[in-house]
């Protein structure tokens, strides 16, 4: 019988049998047992261990017992560099030798290709993939988080990156930063470009960590000081801690501070540079200015004192000096956050925390923070601090915006002075009271923000019933996005 395409050769068939196994597993956690027997016979023929095959295998169990493979797996799908451009002689030389190349060898239309390296290639890349989005399902042990994390750190390498680098939201550091080979080392063959992939993969690592975090004993990673360190802070793991802080003590809880705070410093870092600088109140010109060299305005003076100019001396001479005001208006500004803390709005939760810290640095901003579900707690004192504001929030239950308003109104004292941002999904189940307050709020010459939630993606959920009548009001609720609060915020304080 002859081959229908001679072009395929046997290691093209290794090749796929592999990928083939590696899209099944992927797919359904059940064995093949046809692909199962012959993946294992490609990987034997081509001199590599079975273990590669075994699921329960990590890849740094693989490498201990055959250290001469981490060579293999460093940069094993990295983009390859572009190639330098060449001068005008030698593209010449090139393509003169090209032609001679392609009269003597007819029929070889390879083009260098190295298909025994690529059979190797798509067994070390099947290992790590596999190993990778092959999470499973059903309860996570500390081990398997901690092996899971071992291999996504060498599939960041494959990649050309660093371990935690992707994960950590980092943008990556390529084979340049860190210190790989671009083309890995299974030599010969072509490298897939994934220099437009890499910078997806980052987000779906950390969701998958994030579920395995969700799916497993948190309390027994945060006991051991060594694998809670691995954990990559992120929202769903900080709701996590959150709603699990009560149930913590010792080591676990300590360990669990220690990720919240690292998170909220990270985001607090993102959001100052929103926020730029402190704003501070409009100049008092009602209040004389100060008569001192570093209040002088030169400029004003020479332009007023210019009728005085002698052409003959070429000389001015000031008989006035002008100074610039300085003094500014010391009335506070009174901004009052009111965030809706149930299982909905974590997010919102922790960004408005970190955010009501930022604004109550500021000179002459006076910030208040309400937290509530069923129930509203008045988080003032700690509002300079967001760590120790998320501590004492109790995440969860349902929705009364009825008790935070009884907590907002008498905060209103000066309300042309006022600012309230009501952060919330609007699903009330006393609508119409709690309404009637935000617009006598709004009348009284307070400046009234709802905001749908406030989050990084600017994904927002809002009550239909509640959006209508703040669009009526004249105070439509903002979308999502955190960018367009910090906006408003510093428009009404400056």
């Amino acid at each position: 019988m002859t081959e229908q395409n001679p072009e395929v050769t046997a290691d093209d068939n290794r090749r796929q049998v592999l990928y083939w196994r590696l899209l099944a597993r992927l797919f359904d956690p059940e064995e093949q047992a046809t692909l199962e027997s012959a993946s294992l016979a490609v990987v034997e023929d081509i001199g590599l261990p079975s273990a590669l095959l075994d699921p329960q295998a990590s890849v740094d169990s693989i490498v201990q017992r055959h250290p001469e493979l981490a060579a293999e797996f460093d940069g094993l799908m990295a983009p390859e560099p572009e190639p330098e451009p060449k001068s005008e002689s030698e593209s010449e030389s090139e393509s003169e030798s090209e032609s001679e190349s392609e009269s003597a060898a007819e029929g070889d239309d390879d083009g260098g290709r190295d298909r025994a390296a690529e059979v190797r290639r798509a067994a070390l890349v099947s290992k790590v993939l596999l190993n990778v989005f092959a999470s499973g399902s059903g309860t996570v042990t500390a081990g398997q988080l901690a092996r899971w994390q071992s291999d996504a750190g060498w599939l960041e390498r494959a990649l050309g990156c660093r371990p935690g680098e992707l994960r950590g939201g980092r943008p990556a550091g390529g084979a340049a930063g860190s210190g790989v080979s671009p083309t890995g080392s299974g030599g010969g063959g072509t490298t897939p470009d994934l220099s437009r992939l890499i910078p997806a993969i980052g987000p779906e690592l950390g969701a998958l960590e994030a579920d395995l975090v969700k799916r497993m004993h948190l309390r027994e990673v945060l006991a051991d000081p060594k694998l809670a360190a691995q954990l990559t802070p992120s929202m769903s793991l900080i709701e996590q801690l959150l709603r699990d802080k009560n149930n913590l003590s010792g080591v676990a809880l300590a360990n669990a501070k220690a990720l919240i705070r690292r998170f909220v410093d990270e985001v607090a870092e993102v959001l100052r540079t929103q926020v730029e600088k402190a704003t501070v109140g409009a100049l008092d010109r009602s209040v004389p200015p100060k008569r001192v060299f570093r209040n002088l305005d030169i400029d004003r003076t020479i332009w007023k004192n210019l009728t005085n100019w002698s052409p003959e001396e070429e000389r001015l001479y000031v008989d006035r000096l002008f100074y610039r005001h300085t003094a500014r208006k010391t009335t506070p500004q009174r901004l009052i956050v009111v965030v809706d803390q149930s299982g909905s709005m974590v997010d919102s939760m922790v960004n408005c925390t970190i955010l009501a810290s930022i604004f109550a640095g500021l000179p002459k901003v006076d910030v208040h923070l309400i937290a509530y579900d069923t129930q509203a707690l008045d988080l003032t004192p700690w509002v300079h601090d967001p760590f120790e504001t998320l501590l004492r929030t109790n995440l969860g239950g349902g929705t009364d915006g009825t008790v935070a308003m009884a907590l907002a109104q008498p905060k209103i004292a000066e309300p042309r002075n006022t600012v309230v941002v009501w952060i919330s999904d609007f699903y009330e189940w006393q609508t119409e009271p709690l309404f009637e307050s935000m617009a006598a709020i709004h009348r009284s010459g307070a400046k009234f923000i709802p905001v749908g939630s406030v989050t990084s993606s600017g994904r927002a959920s809002v009550n239909p019933w509640f959006r209508e009548r703040f669009k009526d009001l004249g105070t439509p609720v903002l979308s999502g996005h955190i960018r367009k609060l910090v906006h408003e915020l510093k428009t009404f304080l400056a």
